[in-house]
C-alpha cells in the first residue's frame, strides 16, 4: 500500500480565505453579486460561486452594471484577492459615491495591499520600481498601476538585471519588490544582484510569509517522496511555483485541478506519495483527492499488477508519463507491459516545432494507439490524432458561430497555405491570405494569423479558412474607431507608406494621412526623401481633418524645431551674426542666419562703396559677419547689413 502524506499548509491561505468568506457571507442577502475578475485562481470554486448566483465580470462591464443599478436592482462588486489597478479602484469609488445602491467590497489580500502602499508612497518620477513577477498576472498589473514613475517587470533575476542595464536610469532610485507568490530562490538571487549593481537601492520583502512557508514545506516533502501531487488551478501563480519546486526534486510530480485528474495508474505499492495544494485550493477538493487515493490503496498488489498487464488494442486512448524526449520521438510509460513511442510526425504537423521544447520527462500525455508490437513490447502512439479529435468540434462550432480562430501557418502549397488550428489542418487560398496578388506566400510561413472558417466538409474533414475576411473586418473597426475620435492637434505614431511629388502618405493604423512637403521640414525641400524614408516610424500631428471625405492632413514639423523660434531665442536687433550666403540676386544676397531662417543683405548694405550687383564681391557659400538691423516678427523677415559693421569700425577709429 502507498503511504500518503498531506502537506500541513495545503489549501486556502489567509488572504484567499478572507476573500472567500466575504463573498459567501453575502450570498442570499439580496441584490446582484459580481466579482471583478476571478476571485481566486480555482476553476471549480469559481463555477460553484456562479451556481450560487455570483457572476464574474470584467472592467468593460462596469459602466453598464452601474447604469442598471437602482433601488430595485441593488449591486455589490467584490474585488479579487489578487487586487485590481488603481484606475479601476478609483472608478469603483466614484460609482459608489454617486449611487447609494452600488456597493464595493474590497477582497484584496492584505499582503498585496501592502505592495500597493509601497508603490504609492516610495516611488516618484525620480525612481524605477523593479518587480520580480509575471507581467501578465493580475496582481502585478495592479501593483505597477500604483507606481508614480517608471517600472520594470521581469520573471527572473537575470532578466531583471538585463533590463535595468539596458534602461537609461541615470541617477534614479531603485525600488525592488516581488509578486507575493514569487519563488524564494529567485527572489534571493534577485536581491543579491540588485544590491551588487545598485548600492542605494531600496528592497522591500513582499513575498507572503504563508507562501514562503508553503514553498519550504513542498521543497522538503518532495525530497522524501516517490511521487508528488500538487492540487490547484493551472492559472494560479503560487500553485505553479509549488509544482516547479517539486518538479526540480522529483520528476514524478503531477499538477491536477481536482480529483477527476488523479494519476492513479502511476501509484505503485509501498510508494510514498505527497499531496500539496496552492493557496486557492478549497479544503474539500484536497480531502476528496486524499479519500480517492486512500480507496485506491485498498487494491492488492496482485490487482495492480494485473491492471498493468491489461492488453491494449489499436484505436485505444491511453494516458502515460513521458520517460524520455529526443528530437525524433517521445517514449511514454503507459502503465502496461508495452513502452509507448510517439514519432515526430505523430506529435505535431508543425515542421518548425521542436519536440524538446514541447515536452519533457515527467509530463503527462494522452495519445491514441496506432500499432502494437507484442514481440518487441512496443506500442506506436499518436498525439496528433488526439489533438485533431479534440479540436475538430472547435472548428465545426466556429464555422457555425463565425468565431475567429488562430492558425499557425506551417506550409505553402499550390494555390495557398496550410494553417494549424489546434492540430487541425486548414487550407487558406492565396486569394484569402491577406497578401497582394502574386505576392510570395512564404512570408506567411511560421506566423500565427487570426482566421475565419469559410467552408467545411465534415465527412472528408476538410476546412477552408480566410485571413483576409478577418483583417478587413478588423481594419474597418480600426478605421471607424479612428474617425470617431480623431481631432486637430492630436499626435499619432505612424509608418511612412508612399511618396508623391507633393508629399508623403503615412499609415496611422489602417488610415492614411498626408504630410505635404512643406510640412515635412522647416527648411525648403524638393522631395520627401530628403527628410524621411519609406518604412520609417514617425510621430505626426493632425493639422486638418475632413471626416466626411475621410481626409486627414498631417505635419511632421514641431514648434521646438521652428527656425524662427530658434532665431528669435538666439538673436535680437543689433546683434552680429556669422551668416552663410545661400543665393545672390541683383538687389541683394540672401544669407542663412540659422538653418531654415534666412536674412536679406540689400546690395546697398554689402559695402561702403557702390556696387552694381552683389556677385561683384560675394559668392554662394561665403561665410561673412553681418549686423541684424531689423527683425519683422509678423512677416518673419530679417534685414542684415555688412556695411553697418564697416561704419561701426570707422566710427571707432
Amino acid at each position: 500500500m502507498a503511504e500518503i502524506t498531506v502537506a500541513k499548509l495545503a489549501g486556502f491561505c489567509f488572504g484567499v480565505s478572507r476573500a472567500v468568506d466575504t463573498v459567501e457571507s453575502s450570498i442570499g442577502t439580496g441584490g446582484r453579486l459580481y466579482t471583478l475578475g476571478k476571485l481566486i485562481h480555482n476553476p471549480g470554486f469559481i463555477r460553484s460561486l456562479e451556481d450560487k448566483g455570483v457572476k464574474v465580470i470584467s472592467a468593460d462591464d462596469l459602466e453598464r452594471i452601474f447604469d442598471e443599478t437602482n433601488v430595485n436592482n441593488e449591486t455589490t462588486i467584490f474585488t479579487r484577492a489578487h487586487g485590481i489597478t488603481r484606475e479601476l479602484s478609483e472608478q469603483l469609488e466614484d460609482y459608489a459615491s454617486r449611487n447609494k445602491y452600488f456597493h464595493v467590497r474590497d477582497c484584496t489580500c492584505p499582503y498585496v495591499k501592502k505592495i500597493h502602499r509601497i508603490a504609492l508612497d516610495h516611488t516618484s518620477r525620480d525612481s524605477v520600481m523593479c518587480v520580480l513577477g509575471d507581467e501578465g498576472h493580475p496582481e502585478v498589473q495592479g501593483i505597477v498601476s500604483y507606481a508614480r514613475g517608471e517600472y520594470i517587470v521581469e520573471k527572473t533575476a537575470d532578466e531583471l538585471a538585463s533590463s535595468l542595464k539596458k534602461a537609461n536610469i541615470c541617477n534614479k532610485n531603485i525600488i525592488l519588490v516581488a509578486q507575493t507568490t514569487q519563488s524564494l530562490k529567485e527572489w534571493e538571487k534577485t536581491q543579491k544582484i540588485i544590491k551588487k549593481l545598485y548600492t542605494n537601492s531600496k528592497i522591500y520583502d513582499t513575498i507572503c510569509s504563508v507562501t514562503e512557508n508553503r514553498q519550504n514545506e513542498v521543497l522538503k516533502l518532495s525530497r522524501k517522496m516517490d511521487m508528488m501531487i500538487i492540487i490547484g488551478g493551472k492559472d494560479s501563480s503560487n500553485t505553479a511555483k509549488l509544482y516547479s519546486i517539486s518538479k526540480e526534486n522529483l520528476d514524478l510530480t503531477f499538477l491536477i485541478e481536482d480529483a477527476s485528474s488523479i494519476p492513479l495508474k502511476y501509484v505503485k505499492p509501498h510508494m510514498k506519495v505527497g499531496i500539496a495544494a496552492g493557496a486557492s485550493t478549497p479544503g474539500e477538493i484536497i480531502q476528496e483527492v486524499q479519500n480517492i487515493m486512500s480507496e485506491n490503496n485498498e487494491k492488492t498488489f496482485e490487482e495492480m499488477v494485473e491492471e498493468s498487464l491489461k492488453p491494449i488494442n489499436n484505436g485505444d486512448r491511453v494516458k502515460g508519463v513521458i520517460t524520455s524526449v529526443s528530437d525524433n520521438e517521445i517514449h511514454v510509460d503507459i502503465g502496461a507491459k508495452f513502452t509507448g513511442i510517439i514519432t515526430y510526425s505523430e506529435v505535431t504537423d508543425d515542421p518548425s516545432a521542436k519536440i524538446t521544447d514541447l515536452y519533457k520527462p515527467g509530463d503527462e500525455i494522452e495519445a491514441v494507439v496506432m500499432k502494437v508490437n507484442d514481440a518487441e513490447g512496443v506500442a506506436q502512439l499518436s498525439k496528433r490524432k488526439i489533438d485533431v479529435a479534440k479540436n475538430w468540434q472547435v472548428v465545426v462550432d466556429a464555422n457555425a458561430s463565425g468565431e475567429i480562430l488562430e492558425a499557425k501557418i506551417i506550409d505553402v502549397v499550390n494555390g495557398g497555405v496550410i494553417g494549424l488550428v489546434g492540430g487541425v489542418r486548414v487550407f487558406i487560398p492565396a486569394s484569402q491570405s491577406g497578401l497582394m496578388r502574386d505576392a510570395d506566400l512564404n512570408q506567411l510561413r511560421g506566423q500565427v494569423k487570426r482566421v475565419k472558417i469559410i467552408d467545411i466538409n465534415e465527412q472528408r474533414k476538410r476546412v477552408v479558412a480566410s485571413i483576409r475576411v478577418v483583417e478587413r473586418a478588423e481594419n474597418k473597426a480600426k478605421r471607424d474607431a479612428f474617425w470617431s475620435q480623431v481631432e486637430v492637434g492630436q499626435t499619432y505614431h505612424g509608418v511612412v507608406k508612399t511618396f508623391m511629388p507633393y508629399g508623403a502618405f503615412v499609415d496611422l493604423g489602417g488610415v492614411d494621412g498626408m504630410v505635404h512637403t512643406s510640412e515635412l521640414s522647416w527648411k525648403r525641400i524638393k522631395h520627401p526623401s530628403e527628410v524621411i524614408s519609406i518604412g520609417d516610424e514617425i510621430y505626426v500631428i493632425v493639422k486638418a481633418v475632413d471626416k466626411d471625405e475621410k481626409r486627414i492632413s498631417l505635419t511632421y514639423k514641431t514648434p521646438d524645431q521652428d527656425p524662427w523660434k530658434i532665431f528669435t531665442e538666439k538673436y535680437q536687433e543689433g546683434d552680429v551674426a556669422q551668416v552663410k550666403i545661400v543665393s545672390l540676386m541683383d538687389f541683394g544676397a540672401f544669407a542663412e542666419v540659422v538653418p531654415g531662417a534666412d536674412g536679406l543683405i540689400h546690395v546697398s548694405q554689402i559695402s561702403r562703396e557702390k556696387l552694381a550687383k552683389p556677385s561683384d564681391v560675394l559668392n554662394v557659400g561665403d561665410v561673412v559677419d553681418a549686423k541684424i538691423t531689423k527683425i519683422d516678427s509678423e512677416n518673419h523677415k530679417i534685414s542684415l547689413s555688412m556695411k553697418a559693421l564697416l561704419d561701426d569700425a570707422a566710427d571707432e577709429e
